[in-house]
């Protein structure tokens, strides 16, 4: 695999619940999401119905609606910026299109980038595909591999410098490198509400790809002294 910052992929996706409320589960829904949920409601004030505000993280109670891409390019000797917005209501078809983008826009592997990536965007784009039969392709393919041979960057990784119980969100780096916030017209805890009440799928799209260009800008900042 290509170690350059032309066969970086930027990457962030943005999800929804498989069903928007906790009290349309299915009984076998409901009861699996509790017992997920079990030492979350034995630590919190919130009811179970307020924790599924929260569904839309969970792989298995989730689904992706779009994908936000962006990438460097060259025009002659210029690097460039590339993007690339998937997104809409058919997940299969939406998790083949990045799929078959990466063979061909990274045929020698893509080493992909997200904030928060390890924890969520990567794991969550795994476990769809496998729940939608999709065979994973090899940047997602982390079974039998040794740490160091799994090219994933985490700009909340860089900026944690080891300190593992340090959280910061995209938006305060964005703010602390003096960068354009990318929540102006939604955040994460909205995409929900947009796509169930508002059927604003393209308002969702606009955010992620906000999203995005933002993490290439955070990129540039944490990656400043290898340029």
């Amino acid at each position: 695999m290509r170690n350059s910052s032309s066969a970086i992929l930027f990457l962030d996706i943005e999800t929804v619940p498989l069903i928007y409320h906790f009290k349309d589960l299915d009984p076998q829904g409901k009861r699996l999401f509790e017992l997920k949920m079990k030492s979350s409601i034995k630590h919190s004030e919130l009811s179970v119905e307020q924790l599924y505000e929260k569904a839309g993280i969970y792989a298995e109670f989730a689904r992706v609606v779009c994908i936000g891409l962006a990438w460097y390019g060259r025009r002659g000797k210029t690097k460039t910026r590339k993007s690339k917005l998937i997104y809409g209501h058919n997940e299969i078809r939406l998790l083949y299109q990045f799929k078959n983008f990466l063979r061909e826009e990274f045929p020698e592997g893509a080493i992909l980038c997200a904030h928060n990536g390890k924890e969520f965007d990567f794991p969550f784009l795994a476990r769809r595909m496998l729940i939608r039969g999709i065979p994973l392709p090899e940047e997602l393919q982390l079974q039998h591999k040794k740490p160091w041979e799994i090219q994933h960057i985490d700009t909340m990784d860089w900026w944690k410098f080891g300190d593992y119980k340090h959280f910061t969100s995209l938006e305060l780096l964005a703010h602390v490198f003096d960068l354009e916030s990318p929540k102006h017209s939604m955040s994460g805890d909205q995409v929900a509400k947009a796509y169930w009440e508002d059927g604003n799928i393209s308002g969702i799209a606009a955010y992620c790809r906000a999203d995005v260009q933002v993490l290439m800008d955070v990129y540039e900042k944490l990656n400043i002294s290898s340029n």
